[in-house]
């Protein structure tokens, strides 16, 4: 009978060893598929993050150009203003010269 206990107090200890084992190699397998998983949800976002920035910049050179063809068009219409009032005192320009030689 004694010799029965023993055996079955080793079984025991063996089933219970090989549990311990059992559930240190099925943690272990999670944890590396939690670190697999966590590498890829980390490179996902990684990869949307890369694309919004893509398009942000995308945006804000669209807005620089639009900005810029607006600022030369304004710029263009200065000019153009100015030119037509240089042209308007053009004659009075040239009979101020006049003038000035003619006093001479």
């Amino acid at each position: 009978m004694a010799l029965e206990a023993i055996q079955t107090v080793t079984q025991a200890e063996a089933k219970a060893k090989a549990d311990r084992e059992a559930a240190a190699a099925q943690a272990k397998q999670r944890l590396a598929e939690a670190q697999r998983e966590a590498k890829q949800s980390i490179e996902q976002a990684r990869q949307r993050a890369r694309e919004e920035a893509r398009q942000m910049m995308a945006e804000a050179e669209s807005k620089a150009a639009q900005l810029t063809q607006a600022e030369l068009e304004r710029a263009k219409q200065d000019c153009e203003t100015l030119k037509q009032n240089a042209r308007g005192r053009l004659n009075e320009a040239a009979q101020l010269i006049v003038g000035r030689v003619v006093e001479r």
